[in-house]
């Protein structure tokens, strides 16, 4: 197996999701690529104060600063695409955000028009901690907020809301290092896009940012032929997530259980009443992220949840 490096560049990176793209790189199943990509902004040079206009890779940014598309020989709609992550390192700076837009939570927490707040985070990936310009320290535990292919429909896609087929800004912060995600393949050669270093970031990801960061990511590939779950999904370290996407709340946590419920008939030998049932006693479900124009549920079944 190959193992290649891809570092974000003007050649290299896309800040939207389209089938027509050209890959960057094409590589195996089983291959292994080292991606270095900037923050979700692109910047080039590290804020010196909090909030602080830095020069980016990408004029006129209409999305994430992504690296890709990344092309998988003999990917194809029918099979999943496997993410391993075998490890990520945030880089020595990140920033976060809030009351930056006129949403409506910043409206019900009376944030709305007012100025955004920001902080700058001066992180140690050998420390394993990240701390602000107020003293703060928050444990690190990096992950890519968008892992993702562009959708089957022609054009331009936004790289802002998650989908359950073809991933993007999933945003889940249980997919650190030794998760596997594994997505359906929306179009031939499945055109992978990953970037939006997180540091850290809570369940939720309720000011809209996280510890956003620029980020070195070895990540393997593979094909799935025959995937347990229909739509996206992961092996963590946490345990088995499933996941759901829907500006409705209720329609979010069920798309992530009803996966869930489908994986568990195949795990235990189930029929789908015994399974919720089961799963009323071993599953969590839990708020992804409230932004992006979107909610976020996933589903999670611990490793040791059922014996």
């Amino acid at each position: 197996m190959a193992e290649y490096r891809l570092d974000a560049g003007p050649e290299t990176v896309t800040d939207v999701f389209c089938n027509t793209t050209p890959p960057v790189l094409t590589v195996d199943p089983g291959d292994t690529v080292v991606v270095r990509s900037l923050d979700c902004s692109g910047h080039l040079e590290r804020q010196r104060v909090p909030g602080e206009e830095r020069p980016t890779l990408l004029a006129g940014r209409r999305g994430h600063c992504l690296v890709g598309p990344i092309a998988v020989r003999g990917a194809a709609p029918g099979m999943a695409l496997s993410v391993r992550l075998e490890s990520l390192r945030p880089d020595a700076w990140g920033w976060t955000v809030a009351a930056a837009a006129d949403s409506p939570l910043n409206r019900r927490l009376g944030l709305a028009g007012r100025e955004p707040s920001w902080l700058l985070w001066e992180l140690d990936a050998d420390a394993g901690t990240g701390t602000n310009q107020y003293g703060h320290t928050v444990d690190l535990a990096p992950f890519l907020g968008v892992i993702g292919m562009p959708p089957p429909e022609p054009g331009e896609h936004s790289t802002v809301p998650p989908r359950v087929l073809g991933g993007g800004n999933i945003d889940c912060r249980e997919l650190v290092a030794g998760a596997t995600l594994f997505l359906p393949v929306t179009v031939p050669d499945a055109l992978l896009c990953v970037g939006d270093g997180h540091a850290a970031q809570g369940d939720g990801e309720v000011s809209g940012t996280a510890v956003e960061c620029g980020m070195t990511t070895r990540l393997t590939v593979g094909l799935e032929t025959a995937p347990p779950v229909r739509t996206a999904h992961a092996v963590t370290p946490a345990g088995r997530i499933t996941f759901g996407f829907d500006p409705d709340l209720n329609e979010a946590s069920a798309q992530a259980l009803d996966a869930m419920l489908e994986w568990m008939c195949a795990l235990y030998g189930l029929e789908r009443a015994a399974a919720l049932a089961l799963a009323s006693t071993a599953v969590d479900l839990r708020v992804t992220q409230v932004a992006n124009r979107t909610w976020g549920v996933h589903a999670v079944l611990r490793h040791t949840a059922v014996r």
